[in-house]
């Protein structure tokens, strides 16, 4: 599949929805990611946060989007739905989403770019690979990232590290 950096405005206001809830995650003490779930409409069905600050780092919210959709929605309406996501998505949670058979991926800020961010600011990587969606989830469609929001998500980051 191909990665597409065309969004729309439909997309972008998704997206806007997604670092507000990265900002509620650092606010409480959290990474600073969030997500949600758009049906075919357009309709929001599912929103959440990064909550790893209690040790469980499997809290993401895209892992719990795959969930929640495995059991509230039909196969046809998980194909037809999108996920918006301030940051791409981890290998796990893009794994998740290609197991449900969620559809396409919409994300402000790559994984390339948060690695480029640690990279520059002397943090070491984590203990798992960041890799794209596509390597992960061939099949599934991605598009992103947003430069206007992914500068601010940047800002974010860089708030939860203390540098800059």
């Amino acid at each position: 599949m191909t990665i597409s950096s065309t969004l729309t405005e439909r997309d972008r206001r998704h997206l806007r929805r997604c670092v507000d809830l990265a900002h509620e995650a650092l606010d409480a003490g959290d990474e600073p990611f969030g997500s949600i779930l758009v049906d075919q409409d357009g309709e929001e069905r599912f929103a959440d946060r990064n909550r790893v600050a209690g040790g469980d780092h499997t809290r993401h919210p895209e892992f719990e989007i795959a969930r929640w959709a495995a059991t509230h929605l039909t196969p046809a309406q998980r194909a037809l739905a999108t996920v918006y996501t301030s940051g791409e998505h981890c290998p796990m949670c893009a794994a998740a989403h290609a197991w449900v058979g969620l559809g396409r991926i919409v994300y402000a800020s790559s994984s390339a770019q948060l690695s480029q961010w640690y990279r520059d600011w002397g943090i070491p990587p984590g203990p798992v690979a960041p890799l794209p969606v596509n390597t992960v989830a061939p099949a599934v469609a991605v598009a992103g990232p947003d430069a206007e929001l992914s500068a601010e998500v940047r800002g974010l980051h860089a708030r939860l590290r203390g540098v800059e």
